[in-house]
């Protein structure tokens, strides 16, 4: 074994992989609970990636057969309901758990320098998350999901000048069609999984550069012994992989009680239209997106028409996810860690977190004067957190921060 492996050394750098990313990488010894969401969000990726290849071996991308493929593998290929009940659920699985690593990166300053592009990378992953969600939510072709799609899609034709234009080269036809599904298809399940990827290496790659974050904010790299490890270090391996596998163990627990028992999620994962299928003739009811995008999908219908345009609104959903990007650059605080910064930061924060999330209830009720009125008023405390950050994180009273990790 010996002479294998230093026979692959010689080729490919595998020892030193080993030691850089696990045995050698010293994470702060400090991590909590938070830090268990973004080896979670590893693990559903790899949960995705493997369902996807088994549902593709039996789904026909085509409008005329895609419902039907779908309903065939759920009856018919052996333990296909199970693969596609892993797939559904893991898609809000991925969602739920990338906002809870947000909210710990919120919490403790993880997008703060050295850090800024570890947080640029993760904002990158989550916008290209959302577009792989998006364009799997049409494979079914079920009532839910083409119309759907349908209004996503046409809210691109707000878009001055160029709206037109480009939800026609979306679509790849006039309407959603057989063209729109092809498309759809291909970017699914080859384009952004290969994107997601990549992006993932840069941020796994961009986090050991730097060290991980923690929750006292305190950078370990400072304090060193005679032999160069950090002081408040400990190995990556064994120690936090054997933490990780107690996350892992209580996640697959929960995803499989979901997806044995309740699927669907009273409909929150998969809506009873998207049982029926895809008609262009029958609008359905009420169309809202998935959980997932409802807190943006309520700022979208908040936001009231302009000259007849909804562009507004198109565009307060845009820079709602986009101003994520700012915000290493908007906290103007000198500490890091919410244990060590002031009132101001904890209400806004929380504020943010309740707006969030009542938003993406709204999201998925119908629209009425008072939730509209409501939605308005979330969606203003949603962009005071971000523009108003460098004034209250800046005139906030901290308290002193530790040398050293606090245990």
């Amino acid at each position: 074994m010996e002479k294998v492996l230093s026979w692959i050394d010689a080729r490919f750098p595998m020892s030193a992989m080993y030691k850089e990313h696990l045995s050698e990488y010293f994470a702060p010894k400090n991590f909590n609970f938070w830090y268990y969401f973004g080896s979670l969000a590893l693990l559903v990726l790899v949960i995705q990636i493997v369902t996807g290849i088994f549902l593709t071996m039996n789904y026909k991308p085509d409008a005329n057969m895609a419902f039907a493929s779908v309903e065939y593998i759920m009856r018919d290929v052996p333990f296909g309901w199970l693969i596609r009940y892993a797939h559904s659920t893991g898609a809000s699985a991925f969602f739920i758990v990338v906002y809870l690593h947000m909210f710990r990166g919120l919490m403790y300053g993880s997008y703060r320098k050295p850090r800024e592009l570890i947080w640029v990378f993760g904002c990158l992953i989550y916008l290209a998350l959302m577009a792989e969600a998006f364009f799997g939510y049409l494979l079914p072709w079920g009532q839910m999901s083409y119309w759907g799609a349908q209004v996503i899609v046409n809210l691109f034709a707000a878009i001055p000048f160029v709206g037109e234009d480009l939800s026609i080269w979306i679509r790849g036809d006039y309407v959603v069609s057989d063209a729109t599904l092809n498309r759809f298809f291909a970017f699914h399940v080859i384009a952004l999984p290969l994107v997601l990827v990549g992006l993932i290496a840069a941020h796994v790659i961009a986090l050991h550069e730097v060290g991980s974050n923690n929750p006292d904010g305190v950078e370990i790299k400072k304090l060193k012994d005679e032999n160069g490890k950090p002081l408040d270090g400990i190995a990556f391996h064994p120690y936090y992989t054997v933490k990780d596998i107690l996350g892992v163990v209580v996640f697959l627990i929960v995803f499989s009680a979901i997806m044995f028992f309740a699927p669907e999620m009273g409909g929150y994962f998969i809506e009873a239209n998207n049982f029926i299928p895809a008609d262009p003739f029958k609008t359905p009811e009420h169309i809202a997106p998935v959980w997932y995008f409802t807190p943006y999908y309520a700022i979208l219908r908040a936001i009231p028409p302009m000259f007849g345009s909804q562009f507004p609104g198109v565009l307060a959903m845009g820079v709602a996810v986009l101003i994520f990007f700012a915000l290493p650059w908007l906290d103007r605080s000198p500490v890091k860690s919410i244990r060590y910064k002031g009132p101001r930061f904890k209400i806004a924060l929380a504020l943010f977190v309740v707006a969030f999330i009542w938003l993406g209830v709204l999201g998925v009720l119908p629209v009425s004067p008072m939730r509209t009125l409501t939605a308005q008023i979330l969606t203003a405390i949603y962009f005071a957190f971000f523009l108003l950050m460098p004034w209250y994180t800046k005139a906030d009273a901290t308290k002193p921060v530790p040398e050293r990790v606090t245990e």
